[in-house]
Protein backbone atom coordinates (compact mmCIF):
# COMPACT_ATOMS: atom_id res chain seq x y z
CA UNK A 1 0.00 0.00 0.00
CA UNK A 2 2.54 2.53 0.78
CA UNK A 3 4.53 1.84 -2.19
CA UNK A 4 1.37 2.20 -4.28
CA UNK A 5 1.01 5.72 -2.70
CA UNK A 6 4.42 6.32 -3.02
CA UNK A 7 4.18 5.80 -6.61
CA UNK A 8 1.06 7.57 -6.94
CA UNK A 9 2.47 10.79 -5.27
CA UNK A 10 5.39 10.78 -7.27
CA UNK A 11 3.03 11.11 -10.71
CA UNK A 12 1.19 13.17 -9.36
CA UNK A 13 4.13 15.66 -7.94
CA UNK A 14 6.02 14.95 -11.53
CA UNK A 15 2.19 16.37 -13.19
CA UNK A 16 1.87 18.88 -11.68
CA UNK A 17 5.76 19.98 -12.08
CA UNK A 18 5.86 19.20 -15.50
CA UNK A 19 2.78 20.99 -16.64
CA UNK A 20 3.60 23.80 -14.64
CA UNK A 21 7.74 24.13 -16.90
CA UNK A 22 5.88 23.38 -19.63
CA UNK A 23 3.11 26.31 -19.10
CA UNK A 24 5.97 28.71 -18.58
CA UNK A 25 7.84 27.70 -21.78
CA UNK A 26 4.63 27.44 -23.75
CA UNK A 27 3.35 30.60 -22.80
CA UNK A 28 6.56 32.72 -23.17
CA UNK A 29 6.11 31.99 -27.17
CA UNK A 30 2.77 34.32 -27.58
CA UNK A 31 2.92 36.42 -24.32
CA UNK A 32 4.88 39.54 -25.63
CA UNK A 33 2.57 40.50 -28.37
CA UNK A 34 -0.42 42.25 -26.92
CA UNK A 35 2.07 44.01 -25.11
CA UNK A 36 4.44 45.18 -27.69
CA UNK A 37 3.01 48.79 -27.92
CA UNK A 38 3.74 49.31 -24.65
CA UNK A 39 7.32 47.90 -24.59
CA UNK A 40 8.00 50.22 -27.31
CA UNK A 41 6.65 53.27 -25.42
CA UNK A 42 9.13 52.43 -22.49
CA UNK A 43 11.66 51.44 -24.07
CA UNK A 44 12.02 52.69 -27.82
CA UNK A 45 13.02 51.06 -30.34
CA UNK A 46 11.66 50.38 -34.21
CA UNK A 47 9.54 48.17 -36.04
CA UNK A 48 12.37 45.69 -36.46
CA UNK A 49 13.50 45.52 -32.50
CA UNK A 50 9.77 44.98 -31.57
CA UNK A 51 10.05 41.86 -34.20
CA UNK A 52 12.98 40.55 -32.02
CA UNK A 53 11.74 40.50 -28.88
CA UNK A 54 9.19 37.73 -30.08
CA UNK A 55 11.95 35.79 -32.80
CA UNK A 56 14.57 35.95 -30.41
CA UNK A 57 12.71 33.56 -28.11
CA UNK A 58 11.46 31.41 -30.94
CA UNK A 59 14.83 31.39 -32.27
CA UNK A 60 16.80 30.07 -29.56
CA UNK A 61 14.02 27.80 -28.60
CA UNK A 62 13.59 26.31 -32.03
CA UNK A 63 17.49 25.54 -32.15
CA UNK A 64 18.22 24.00 -29.29
CA UNK A 65 15.51 22.02 -28.31
CA UNK A 66 17.08 18.76 -29.95
CA UNK A 67 20.19 19.44 -28.19
CA UNK A 68 18.68 20.10 -25.19
CA UNK A 69 17.08 16.93 -24.87
CA UNK A 70 20.49 15.42 -25.76
CA UNK A 71 22.19 16.89 -22.83
CA UNK A 72 19.21 15.70 -20.84
CA UNK A 73 19.85 12.03 -21.82
CA UNK A 74 23.34 11.91 -21.42
CA UNK A 75 23.88 13.80 -18.25
CA UNK A 76 20.52 13.43 -16.34
CA UNK A 77 17.21 14.21 -17.20
CA UNK A 78 16.28 15.88 -13.96
CA UNK A 79 19.75 17.56 -13.54
CA UNK A 80 18.97 19.53 -17.04
CA UNK A 81 15.20 19.94 -16.50
CA UNK A 82 16.86 22.12 -13.26
CA UNK A 83 19.74 23.54 -15.21
CA UNK A 84 17.30 24.94 -17.95
CA UNK A 85 14.74 25.79 -15.52
CA UNK A 86 16.86 27.85 -13.33
CA UNK A 87 17.99 29.71 -16.70
CA UNK A 88 14.74 30.16 -17.85
CA UNK A 89 13.56 31.75 -14.49
CA UNK A 90 16.79 34.31 -14.05
CA UNK A 91 16.01 35.38 -17.58
CA UNK A 92 12.75 35.94 -17.16
CA UNK A 93 13.71 38.21 -14.49
CA UNK A 94 16.51 40.00 -16.80
CA UNK A 95 13.68 40.72 -19.19
CA UNK A 96 11.15 42.62 -16.56
CA UNK A 97 14.35 44.44 -15.14
CA UNK A 98 15.82 45.11 -19.02
CA UNK A 99 16.73 49.02 -18.96
CA UNK A 100 16.51 48.88 -22.65
CA UNK A 101 15.20 47.03 -26.21
CA UNK A 102 18.33 45.52 -26.87
CA UNK A 103 18.83 44.35 -23.39
CA UNK A 104 15.12 42.92 -23.43
CA UNK A 105 15.86 40.78 -26.90
CA UNK A 106 19.16 39.36 -25.29
CA UNK A 107 17.13 38.32 -22.18
CA UNK A 108 14.33 36.77 -24.49
CA UNK A 109 16.50 34.90 -26.52
CA UNK A 110 18.12 33.43 -22.57
CA UNK A 111 14.57 32.75 -21.98
CA UNK A 112 14.45 30.41 -25.17
CA UNK A 113 17.62 28.55 -24.54
CA UNK A 114 16.33 27.60 -20.54
CA UNK A 115 12.80 26.35 -22.86
CA UNK A 116 14.64 24.61 -24.87
CA UNK A 117 16.71 22.60 -22.26
CA UNK A 118 13.55 22.54 -19.59
CA UNK A 119 10.56 21.94 -22.46
CA UNK A 120 11.48 18.00 -23.62
CA UNK A 121 12.50 16.65 -20.90
CA UNK A 122 9.13 17.88 -19.34
CA UNK A 123 7.36 14.66 -21.35
CA UNK A 124 10.47 12.00 -20.59
CA UNK A 125 10.46 13.00 -16.66
CA UNK A 126 6.60 12.41 -16.70
CA UNK A 127 6.89 8.96 -18.91
CA UNK A 128 8.75 7.96 -16.37
CA UNK A 129 6.84 8.64 -13.35
CA UNK A 130 3.24 7.63 -14.47
CA UNK A 131 2.29 3.76 -14.79
CA UNK A 132 1.39 2.65 -18.27
CA UNK A 133 -1.92 2.34 -18.12
CA UNK A 134 -1.95 6.02 -17.02
CA UNK A 135 -0.24 8.10 -19.33
CA UNK A 136 -3.06 8.85 -21.61
CA UNK A 137 -5.03 10.55 -18.90
CA UNK A 138 -1.44 12.15 -17.69
CA UNK A 139 -0.72 13.24 -20.99
CA UNK A 140 -4.35 14.78 -21.63
CA UNK A 141 -3.67 16.91 -18.73
CA UNK A 142 0.10 18.03 -19.37
CA UNK A 143 -1.67 18.63 -23.31
CA UNK A 144 -4.44 20.51 -21.52
CA UNK A 145 -1.81 22.99 -19.96
CA UNK A 146 0.20 23.45 -22.50
CA UNK A 147 -2.31 24.05 -25.39
CA UNK A 148 -3.95 26.71 -22.77
CA UNK A 149 -0.45 28.28 -22.79
CA UNK A 150 -0.04 28.65 -26.59
CA UNK A 151 -3.39 29.78 -27.40
CA UNK A 152 -3.67 31.95 -23.68
CA UNK A 153 -0.28 33.77 -24.52
CA UNK A 154 -2.01 36.87 -26.10
CA UNK A 155 -4.56 37.12 -22.95
CA UNK A 156 -2.52 37.18 -20.23
CA UNK A 157 0.17 39.55 -21.82
CA UNK A 158 -2.99 41.96 -22.93
CA UNK A 159 -4.39 41.44 -19.47
CA UNK A 160 -0.96 41.71 -17.66
CA UNK A 161 -0.18 44.72 -19.67
CA UNK A 162 -3.24 46.70 -19.02
CA UNK A 163 -3.90 46.43 -15.97
CA UNK A 164 -0.29 46.18 -14.52
CA UNK A 165 2.90 46.30 -16.57
CA UNK A 166 4.17 44.94 -19.43
CA UNK A 167 7.01 43.77 -16.97
CA UNK A 168 4.27 41.64 -15.53
CA UNK A 169 4.25 38.55 -18.26
CA UNK A 170 7.86 38.38 -17.41
CA UNK A 171 7.73 38.43 -13.40
CA UNK A 172 5.16 36.03 -13.57
CA UNK A 173 7.66 33.09 -14.16
CA UNK A 174 9.99 34.09 -11.42
CA UNK A 175 7.80 32.92 -8.58
CA UNK A 176 6.61 30.25 -10.82
CA UNK A 177 9.89 29.06 -11.34
CA UNK A 178 11.42 29.34 -7.62
CA UNK A 179 8.58 27.04 -6.40
CA UNK A 180 9.31 24.28 -9.05
CA UNK A 181 13.07 24.68 -8.86
CA UNK A 182 13.07 22.71 -4.75
CA UNK A 183 10.31 20.29 -6.02
CA UNK A 184 11.94 19.06 -9.18
CA UNK A 185 14.92 18.58 -6.73
CA UNK A 186 13.20 16.53 -4.27
CA UNK A 187 10.18 15.11 -5.99
CA UNK A 188 11.39 14.15 -9.87
CA UNK A 189 13.49 10.98 -9.92
CA UNK A 190 16.87 11.03 -12.13
CA UNK A 191 16.64 9.26 -15.31
CA UNK A 192 18.86 8.73 -18.16
CA UNK A 193 19.39 7.91 -21.93
CA UNK A 194 21.35 5.60 -23.65
CA UNK A 195 24.47 6.80 -22.09
CA UNK A 196 26.05 7.18 -25.71
CA UNK A 197 28.34 10.65 -25.77
CA UNK A 198 27.21 13.27 -26.98
CA UNK A 199 26.95 13.32 -30.82
CA UNK A 200 28.89 16.63 -31.18
CA UNK A 201 28.77 16.92 -35.19
CA UNK A 202 25.24 16.11 -35.52
CA UNK A 203 24.41 18.75 -32.80
CA UNK A 204 26.19 21.55 -34.80
CA UNK A 205 24.66 20.23 -38.11
CA UNK A 206 21.06 19.97 -36.92
CA UNK A 207 21.46 23.38 -34.97
CA UNK A 208 22.89 25.37 -37.40
CA UNK A 209 20.38 23.95 -39.69
CA UNK A 210 17.43 24.76 -37.54
CA UNK A 211 19.02 28.62 -36.96
CA UNK A 212 19.02 29.41 -40.80
CA UNK A 213 15.57 28.11 -41.49
CA UNK A 214 13.85 29.17 -37.97
CA UNK A 215 15.91 32.83 -39.19
CA UNK A 216 14.64 33.10 -42.88
CA UNK A 217 11.08 32.31 -41.63
CA UNK A 218 10.84 35.06 -38.82
CA UNK A 219 12.83 37.92 -41.12
CA UNK A 220 11.12 36.65 -44.24
CA UNK A 221 8.00 38.87 -43.74
CA UNK A 222 9.97 42.09 -42.51
CA UNK A 223 13.25 41.97 -44.39
CA UNK A 224 11.03 40.34 -47.88
CA UNK A 225 11.70 36.95 -49.31
CA UNK A 226 14.34 38.16 -51.41
CA UNK A 227 16.44 39.64 -48.94
CA UNK A 228 20.51 38.07 -49.01
CA UNK A 229 20.18 37.33 -45.19
CA UNK A 230 16.83 35.84 -45.69
CA UNK A 231 17.81 33.53 -48.65
CA UNK A 232 21.13 32.58 -47.12
CA UNK A 233 19.22 32.22 -44.61
CA UNK A 234 16.74 29.55 -45.74
CA UNK A 235 19.44 27.83 -48.46
CA UNK A 236 22.19 27.46 -45.89
CA UNK A 237 20.01 26.11 -43.42
CA UNK A 238 18.58 23.49 -45.71
CA UNK A 239 21.94 22.58 -47.01
CA UNK A 240 22.93 21.71 -43.22
CA UNK A 241 19.93 19.85 -42.70
CA UNK A 242 20.60 17.70 -45.15
CA UNK A 243 24.09 16.97 -44.02
CA UNK A 244 22.39 16.34 -40.60
CA UNK A 245 20.37 13.78 -42.32
CA UNK A 246 22.82 12.54 -44.54
CA UNK A 247 25.51 11.90 -41.80
CA UNK A 248 22.36 10.71 -39.07
CA UNK A 249 22.12 7.57 -41.25
CA UNK A 250 25.75 6.44 -41.01
CA UNK A 251 26.92 7.81 -37.46
CA UNK A 252 27.25 5.27 -34.58
CA UNK A 253 25.67 7.33 -32.26
CA UNK A 254 23.27 9.63 -33.75
CA UNK A 255 21.58 12.43 -31.58
CA UNK A 256 18.48 11.90 -33.67
CA UNK A 257 18.56 8.61 -35.25
CA UNK A 258 16.91 9.02 -38.93
CA UNK A 259 15.64 5.36 -38.41
CA UNK A 260 12.75 6.63 -36.08
CA UNK A 261 11.35 8.24 -39.30
CA UNK A 262 10.70 4.40 -40.89
CA UNK A 263 8.10 3.83 -37.63
CA UNK A 264 4.86 5.20 -39.40
CA UNK A 265 3.96 6.34 -36.12
CA UNK A 266 6.69 8.72 -35.61
CA UNK A 267 6.37 10.32 -38.93
CA UNK A 268 2.99 10.67 -38.80
CA UNK A 269 2.59 12.23 -35.41
CA UNK A 270 5.40 15.05 -36.25
CA UNK A 271 4.26 15.44 -40.10
CA UNK A 272 1.04 16.21 -37.98
CA UNK A 273 2.11 18.11 -34.98
CA UNK A 274 3.57 20.55 -38.11
CA UNK A 275 1.46 20.76 -39.55
CA UNK A 276 -1.00 21.90 -36.87
CA UNK A 277 0.97 24.45 -35.54
CA UNK A 278 1.61 25.93 -38.80
CA UNK A 279 -2.33 26.47 -39.09
CA UNK A 280 -3.01 27.41 -35.49
CA UNK A 281 -0.27 29.59 -34.13
CA UNK A 282 -0.72 31.79 -37.73
CA UNK A 283 -4.80 31.89 -36.82
CA UNK A 284 -4.02 33.23 -32.95
CA UNK A 285 -1.69 35.66 -34.73
CA UNK A 286 -4.04 36.98 -36.92
CA UNK A 287 -7.24 36.56 -34.34
CA UNK A 288 -5.99 38.37 -31.64
CA UNK A 289 -4.97 41.59 -33.68
CA UNK A 290 -8.36 41.04 -35.86
CA UNK A 291 -10.46 41.27 -32.48
CA UNK A 292 -8.47 44.10 -30.97
CA UNK A 293 -7.97 46.30 -34.12
CA UNK A 294 -11.52 45.71 -36.42
CA UNK A 295 -13.85 44.69 -33.08
CA UNK A 296 -12.71 47.12 -31.07
CA UNK A 297 -12.45 44.61 -27.80
CA UNK A 298 -9.48 45.51 -25.44
CA UNK A 299 -6.57 42.76 -24.75
CA UNK A 300 -8.74 41.93 -21.74
CA UNK A 301 -12.00 41.44 -23.21
CA UNK A 302 -9.89 39.86 -26.51
CA UNK A 303 -9.07 37.36 -24.67
CA UNK A 304 -12.06 36.49 -22.56
CA UNK A 305 -13.80 36.48 -25.79
CA UNK A 306 -11.30 33.67 -27.44
CA UNK A 307 -11.71 31.42 -24.08
CA UNK A 308 -14.23 28.95 -25.62
CA UNK A 309 -11.18 28.56 -27.91
CA UNK A 310 -8.38 29.04 -25.70
CA UNK A 311 -10.01 27.71 -22.56
CA UNK A 312 -11.39 23.97 -24.06
CA UNK A 313 -8.14 22.15 -23.90
CA UNK A 314 -8.58 22.56 -20.02
CA UNK A 315 -11.87 21.14 -19.92
CA UNK A 316 -11.39 18.37 -23.28
CA UNK A 317 -7.70 17.49 -23.11
CA UNK A 318 -8.02 15.08 -19.99
CA UNK A 319 -10.89 13.14 -21.73
CA UNK A 320 -9.21 12.90 -24.75
CA UNK A 321 -6.71 11.11 -23.08
CA UNK A 322 -8.42 8.77 -21.62
CA UNK A 323 -10.14 8.02 -24.83
CA UNK A 324 -7.13 7.83 -26.80
CA UNK A 325 -6.02 5.18 -23.23
CA UNK A 326 -9.21 2.78 -24.14
CA UNK A 327 -8.92 3.26 -28.39
CA UNK A 328 -5.88 4.30 -29.58
CA UNK A 329 -4.34 7.59 -30.43
CA UNK A 330 -4.98 7.80 -33.98
CA UNK A 331 -8.91 8.26 -34.13
CA UNK A 332 -8.48 11.23 -31.16
CA UNK A 333 -6.00 13.01 -33.15
CA UNK A 334 -7.18 12.83 -36.61
CA UNK A 335 -10.92 13.82 -35.05
CA UNK A 336 -9.45 16.36 -32.96
CA UNK A 337 -7.60 18.03 -36.72
CA UNK A 338 -10.55 17.33 -38.53
CA UNK A 339 -12.62 19.61 -36.10
CA UNK A 340 -9.86 22.18 -36.03
CA UNK A 341 -9.74 22.98 -40.00
CA UNK A 342 -13.44 23.18 -39.74
CA UNK A 343 -13.24 25.64 -36.99
CA UNK A 344 -10.92 27.99 -38.75
CA UNK A 345 -13.09 27.06 -41.69
CA UNK A 346 -16.06 28.27 -40.14
CA UNK A 347 -14.54 31.56 -38.81
CA UNK A 348 -13.16 32.06 -42.40
CA UNK A 349 -16.82 32.92 -43.48
CA UNK A 350 -18.13 34.75 -40.91
CA UNK A 351 -15.57 37.12 -40.11
CA UNK A 352 -16.80 40.63 -41.38
CA UNK A 353 -15.51 44.13 -40.04
CA UNK A 354 -18.35 44.38 -37.95
CA UNK A 355 -19.44 41.03 -36.86
CA UNK A 356 -20.77 39.93 -33.80
CA UNK A 357 -19.51 38.02 -31.31
CA UNK A 358 -22.09 35.06 -31.60
CA UNK A 359 -21.56 34.47 -35.10
CA UNK A 360 -17.95 33.63 -34.44
CA UNK A 361 -18.98 31.64 -30.99
CA UNK A 362 -19.45 27.90 -32.97
CA UNK A 363 -16.34 28.42 -34.49
CA UNK A 364 -14.21 29.34 -31.70
CA UNK A 365 -15.80 26.31 -29.46
CA UNK A 366 -15.65 23.59 -32.53
CA UNK A 367 -11.73 24.83 -32.73
CA UNK A 368 -11.45 24.79 -28.96
CA UNK A 369 -12.52 21.08 -29.03
CA UNK A 370 -10.43 20.18 -31.94
CA UNK A 371 -7.52 21.82 -30.22
CA UNK A 372 -8.03 19.74 -27.00
CA UNK A 373 -8.53 16.64 -28.78
CA UNK A 374 -5.02 17.07 -30.40
CA UNK A 375 -2.73 17.80 -27.49
CA UNK A 376 -3.31 14.89 -25.48
CA UNK A 377 -2.85 12.19 -27.72
CA UNK A 378 -0.25 14.02 -30.28
CA UNK A 379 2.47 13.03 -26.65
CA UNK A 380 1.26 9.79 -25.93
CA UNK A 381 1.07 8.80 -29.70
CA UNK A 382 5.11 10.46 -29.70
CA UNK A 383 6.54 8.93 -26.38
CA UNK A 384 4.88 5.59 -27.30
CA UNK A 385 6.67 4.98 -31.13
CA UNK A 386 10.11 4.94 -29.89
CA UNK A 387 11.94 3.06 -26.91
CA UNK A 388 11.75 4.29 -23.81
CA UNK A 389 16.00 5.40 -23.98
CA UNK A 390 14.96 7.49 -26.82
CA UNK A 391 12.40 9.34 -25.92
CA UNK A 392 13.59 12.23 -24.71
CA UNK A 393 14.99 12.89 -28.16
CA UNK A 394 11.94 12.44 -30.06
CA UNK A 395 10.52 14.18 -27.18
CA UNK A 396 12.99 17.25 -28.49
CA UNK A 397 12.52 16.34 -31.93
CA UNK A 398 8.80 16.76 -31.99
CA UNK A 399 9.20 20.05 -30.01
CA UNK A 400 11.25 22.05 -32.59
CA UNK A 401 9.29 20.52 -35.62
CA UNK A 402 6.51 22.27 -33.54
CA UNK A 403 8.22 25.22 -33.28
CA UNK A 404 9.38 25.45 -36.79
CA UNK A 405 5.58 24.85 -37.95
CA UNK A 406 4.80 27.71 -35.65
CA UNK A 407 7.19 29.85 -37.25
CA UNK A 408 6.33 29.06 -40.56
CA UNK A 409 2.83 29.54 -39.94
CA UNK A 410 3.23 33.27 -38.70
CA UNK A 411 5.27 33.68 -41.80
CA UNK A 412 3.20 32.26 -44.28
CA UNK A 413 -0.11 33.41 -42.83
CA UNK A 414 1.35 37.02 -42.41
CA UNK A 415 2.87 36.98 -45.88
CA UNK A 416 -0.74 35.76 -47.21
CA UNK A 417 -2.56 38.53 -45.16
CA UNK A 418 0.10 41.37 -46.03
CA UNK A 419 -0.50 40.27 -50.24
CA UNK A 420 -4.25 40.39 -49.90
CA UNK A 421 -5.11 42.96 -47.11
CA UNK A 422 -3.18 45.15 -44.93
CA UNK A 423 -4.00 47.61 -41.41
CA UNK A 424 -5.38 50.68 -43.17
CA UNK A 425 -9.42 49.98 -42.47
CA UNK A 426 -11.39 46.67 -40.59
CA UNK A 427 -12.19 45.84 -43.95
CA UNK A 428 -8.87 45.35 -45.31
CA UNK A 429 -7.85 43.63 -42.53
CA UNK A 430 -10.66 41.14 -43.24
CA UNK A 431 -9.82 41.05 -46.49
CA UNK A 432 -6.49 40.22 -45.91
CA UNK A 433 -7.67 37.91 -43.22
CA UNK A 434 -10.00 35.36 -44.45
CA UNK A 435 -7.90 33.90 -46.94
CA UNK A 436 -4.88 33.34 -44.62
CA UNK A 437 -7.54 31.83 -42.14
CA UNK A 438 -8.80 29.40 -45.15
CA UNK A 439 -5.11 28.25 -45.40
CA UNK A 440 -4.60 27.61 -42.36
CA UNK A 441 -7.91 25.54 -42.40
CA UNK A 442 -6.58 23.79 -45.66
CA UNK A 443 -3.27 23.08 -43.55
CA UNK A 444 -4.77 21.85 -40.74
CA UNK A 445 -6.80 19.21 -42.22
CA UNK A 446 -3.51 17.78 -44.57
CA UNK A 447 -2.54 17.38 -40.81
CA UNK A 448 -5.62 14.94 -40.00
CA UNK A 449 -4.68 13.48 -43.22
CA UNK A 450 -0.73 12.72 -41.95
CA UNK A 451 -2.64 11.52 -38.55
CA UNK A 452 -4.84 8.80 -40.60
CA UNK A 453 -1.42 7.69 -41.88
CA UNK A 454 -0.82 6.55 -38.24
CA UNK A 455 -0.84 3.06 -37.82
CA UNK A 456 -3.68 1.39 -35.22
CA UNK A 457 -2.23 1.08 -31.58
CA UNK A 458 -2.02 -2.71 -31.80
CA UNK A 459 0.21 -2.28 -34.89
CA UNK A 460 2.49 0.27 -32.88
CA UNK A 461 2.65 -1.65 -29.95
CA UNK A 462 3.97 -4.77 -31.41
CA UNK A 463 6.67 -2.25 -33.71
CA UNK A 464 7.84 -0.66 -30.41
CA UNK A 465 8.27 -3.95 -28.76
CA UNK A 466 9.71 -5.11 -32.13
CA UNK A 467 12.61 -2.15 -31.85
CA UNK A 468 12.98 -2.56 -28.24
CA UNK A 469 13.69 -6.07 -29.07
CA UNK A 470 16.14 -5.55 -32.01
CA UNK A 471 18.80 -4.57 -29.55
CA UNK A 472 19.45 -7.08 -27.84
CA UNK A 473 18.70 -9.78 -31.15
CA UNK A 474 21.79 -7.67 -32.34
CA UNK A 475 23.84 -8.29 -29.52
CA UNK A 476 22.90 -11.98 -29.60
CA UNK A 477 24.08 -12.22 -33.21
CA UNK A 478 27.16 -10.43 -31.94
Amino acid sequence: MSQQTARRGGAAWALVITSVAGFMAALDNLVVTTALPSIREDLGGGLHDLEWTVSAYTLTFAVLLMFGAALGDRFGRRRLFIVGLTVFTGASAAAAMAPGIDSLIAARAVQGAGAAVMMPLTLTLLTAAVPVAKRGMAYGIWGAVNGLAVASGPLVGGTLTEHISWQWIFWLNVPLGLALLPLARLRLAESHGTGAPLDVPGTLLASGGLFGIVYGLVRGPADGWTSALVLTGLFAGGALLVGFILYSTRAKNPMLPMRLFRSRAFSGINAASLLMFLGMFGSIFLLSQYMQGVLGYSPTEAGLRMLPWTGMPMLVAPIAGILADRIGGRPVVAAGLFLQALGLGYMAVVATADASYVSQLPALIVSGVGMALFFAPASHLVMSSVRPSEQGIASGANNALREVGGALGIAVMGSIFAAQGGYETGQTFVDGMRPALVTGSAVVALAGIAALLIPTRRRTERQAQSAEAAPVLETAAH
